[in-house]
């Protein structure tokens, strides 16, 4: 495909050359680079209204959001790398580390978004402005470059592209995840180009990964893979779709000289190697193999990008369609003790669906369009708040839990990727080919395909409602099958009526319902879905359950977020039944939608149920333990010995500090370098990146002791450090995923000539390089 063809011209052109095939399994290929067969097709967001309901109200605050924020903050430091005076003073959070400029990419992604979605001229002006102001930046540079890190070019330059490479899991030679960065702002100039036609969006691309060649061209295989141990995002995406729209090969040996073999090769061999890796490392170098997938056809790209979606999808994935826990993937199937207020970080669903829309394109397969509705419903939509758009990093699924919402003048990386989930809801509920009409979604939306001359209708106050009805309006008859999504998750079946007759339906849940024949104006079909209630268990524990209401994930209303009580986990109630039914356990609560009130069942009280994405600025429960008369028993035995435990130590305790707490902390001369504190589990702790803390502790002289420290047992990433007394090392600890579940009481002997002679030591706890000391919770000095 010529460059100066936008994106989106490209892909009515695969539709007409379709329609003229005749036959929507032929391959398609255009007059650039070779492209693959695909099964259906997207329509433009422009051509998909939304209509009133969920989806419509989360984009209209997204739009206020969006337009609230000011571009010029957002460029102020790629102004200022360029040697130009910015026009605004940037932003804060992450905007303010190296790691600046990530912002802007999604920012001009979401804008671009937003315009095609409702029609409004203010977000292309402020697109063409950006995308201006970039120009500006790199005409000034006068090399390709541009960048908002502090001292990026130089360090790319002279340190990396000559071989010089200090590579960590975030970090190159001091730059927070550089190409990461890069990557969201070449999508959000793609989606400039692509969505609003804006040309020069794409010439700065191309001259960015013309100077992007003179850094990492030059570099031997050995020291690329080096390199790619810091994360990357999906640069090898950019790359390949810059082949996509120019065909010159360079850049497509430039997406694959950013492909992370320790890996890729693995998943591409069918080794789940996720385990201990960070999340939303991963997914985009996936989607970046998808999009290659598309333009060149290598199946070693496709298979890896299948299994990785089916290992995190059914072996990794939480009941909403999130994963990971402090944002990394734990073992295979093993989630029920996974539970924490850091599961589930929003930029790994946003980047899985990325990957499901790709996969969709290849097969119409009803698997994923059900995993998407999952996601959708009880990830992505829960995690906005209703009444201001705030929308949230970590959706957490801890028992008792409550949903923290972020700042939205404080960036992350999940306010960049919320600012284009709420941007695009009508982007994946209708796909279709030259035959076949595909309603992935019920969602309500009216799609206009203008090709064929018809209106679809899809009224709905769905999930509210439990069915959809699609009303048909056409000038001239149009031959077509409508392909009527059957969700795995129908146990009562579904009911079509064509103009108000029953329409048999052969297919089983999990599929697509084919409905051939030549529709009319005014034709009207009506899609019933009864709900029912059901259980879907921890793959590791049968007895730890969600209740699911159709599609939707039900979450407890355990009382207000301020009040601890409500989250303490020995109070979050459990239900006492030999009876796995659900539809047993809950009665509806009359005037009140998809909610419901167990009868009889919970300890230490019965509960109310309702979705999750409707459970906002209270504390909640979506995983239930159930247990018999013996089970429950023999769980209450455990808390009183885990309460004798407890009692046990503070006898023995000699002193105590509870971290993170002004006065504990003071009271024991706490000092420290780069020791943050933060709450977990309404607890405080104090952690370091590279730094160190102490405190003095009381000892008795003549006295055998032991210093014990305590942990959470389901932290991952490196976390190793160095334990010491009075400067001389006890111990060497790394307490990465030491238990999941639990906090964790850990005893160091001291050695007698440690104490001798002394009432107080210092307490030191020192990071490893690259590595988290830390969290502690609390230190005691007991008695042996």
């Amino acid at each position: 495909m010529k460059k100066n063809i936008p994106f989106i011209l490209q892909a009515l052109l695969v539709v007409t050359l379709i329609g003229c095939s005749g036959n929507p399994d032929e391959t398609i290929r255009t007059d650039g680079p070779e492209v693959i067969e695909f099964k259906v097709l997207p329509f433009e967001l422009a051509d998909v209204k939304l209509l009133e309901g969920p989806f419509l109200h989360a984009t209209e605050l997204n739009s206020q959001s969006l337009l609230n924020y000011e571009p010029d903050r957002f460029l102020a430091k790629f102004l200022t790398e360029a040697g130009l005076e910015p026009k605004a003073e940037h932003y804060g959070g992450w905007e303010s580390n190296t790691i600046a400029g990530h912002s802007l990419g999604h920012y001009l992604s979401a804008i671009c978004l937003m315009y095609q979605t409702t029609g409004d001229e203010r977000f292309l002006e402020r697109a063409k402005y950006i995308v201006d102001e970039l120009e500006r930046a790199q005409e000034a540079d006068g090399e390709g470059y541009i960048g908002a890190f502090p001292d990026g070019k130089r360090i790319l330059e002279e340190e990396v592209a000559r071989g010089d490479i200090r590579s960590k899991g975030f970090d190159l030679n001091g730059i927070w995840v550089p190409f990461y960065t890069e990557h969201k702002v070449m999508a959000g100039l793609f989606d400039a180009y692509n969505l609003c036609g804006i040309e020069k969006a794409l010439d700065i691309n191309i001259k960015f990964a013309d100077w992007l060649e003179t850094v990492v061209g030059g570099l031997n295989d050995s020291l690329v893979q080096v390199m790619l141990h810091c994360e990357h995002g999906g640069i090898n995406e950019s790359l390949a779709e810059l082949y996509g729209l120019t065909g010159e090969k360079r850049y497509l040996e430039m997406s694959r000289l950013f492909h992370h073999r320790a890996i890729l090769d693995s998943l591409e061999a069918g080794i789940d190697v996720l385990p201990g890796k960070h999340g939303n490392t991963q997914i985009p170098k996936l989607v970046g193999l998808a999009r290659r997938y598309e333009l060149t056809g290598d199946e070693g790209d496709r298979k890896a990008a299948e299994f990785f979606w089916e290992r995190v999808v059914n072996h990794h994935s939480y009941v909403t369609g999130g994963h990971g826990n402090h944002e990394y993937f734990g073992p295979p199937d093993q989630l029920s003790n996974r539970l924490s207020e850091g599961t589930t970080e929003t930029c790994n669903v946003y980047n899985m669906l990325k990957l499901s829309r790709h996969l969709f394109l290849w097969e119409a397969s009803p698997v994923v369009a059900d995993f998407y509705e999952r996601a959708l419903f009880n990830h992505i939509l829960s995690s906005q708040h209703p009444g201001d758009g705030r929308v949230i990093y970590n959706l957490s699924l801890e028992m008792g839990g409550f949903k923290v919402y972020q700042y939205p003048y404080w960036f992350t990386c999940c306010i960049g990727t919320g600012m284009e989930n709420h941007s695009k809801y009508a982007r994946n509920i209708y796909f279709h080919n030259n035959r076949e009409l595909y309603v992935s979604q019920f969602i309500a939306s009216e799609l206009t395909w203008k090709e064929k001359g018809l209106v679809v209708k899809q009224v709905t106050a769905y999930p509210g409602e439990q069915g959809t009805t699609l009303q048909i309006s056409c000038e001239e008859p149009v031959e077509l099958d409508l392909m009527i999504r059957y969700p795995y998750w129908a146990e009562k079946g579904i009911t079509i009526k064509v103009n108000g007759k029953p329409i048999r339906v052969k297919e089983s849940p999990g599929s697509f319902v084919r409905l051939s024949g030549t529709w009319e104006n005014g034709d009207e079909i009506s899609v019933e879905l009864p709900f029912t209630l059901r259980l879907e268990a921890m793959p590791d524990n049968e007895n730890r359950v969600a209740v699911m209401y159709g599609p939707l994930v039900m979450a407890g209303d355990l009382g207000p977020e301020d009040d601890p009580a409500a989250g303490d986990p020995m109070y979050v109630p459990i239900f006492l039944t030999d009876n796995r039914d659900p539809g047993k356990w809950f009665e509806p609560i009359e005037g009140e939608t998809n909610t419901f009130r167990s009868t009889g069942i919970g300890k230490p009280a019965d509960v109310t149920i309702k979705p999750f994405y409707r459970t906002h600025e209270r504390r909640y429960t979506i995983y239930w333990d159930i247990f018999d008369e013996a089970g429950w028993t023999e769980k209450e035995q455990e808390y009183k010995a885990l309460l004798e435990q407890k009692k046990k130590i503070e006898a023995m305790t000699i002193d105590f500090v509870q971290l993170g707490e002004m006065q504990p902390e003071r009271d024991h001369n706490f000092k420290g370098e780069n020791a943050d504190v933060r709450e977990f589990k309404g607890r405080k702790l104090r952690e370091t990146r590279g730094g160190w803390f102490s405190v003095e502790m009381t000892v008795f002289k003549g006295q055998p002791m032991a210093l014990v420290a305590e942990y959470w047992g389901g932290f991952p990433g490196s976390k190793t450090f160095d334990i010491l007394v009075d400067g001389t090392l006890l111990a060497t600890e790394n307490i990465s995923n030491i238990r999941d579940g639990e906090f964790v009481f850990k005893e160091y002997t001291i050695p007698d000539e440690m104490t001798v002679d002394k009432t107080y030591i210092e307490v030191k706890f020192k990071a490893h390089e690259g590595h988290m000391a830390g969290p502690v919770f609390s230190v005691r000095t007991i008695k042996r």
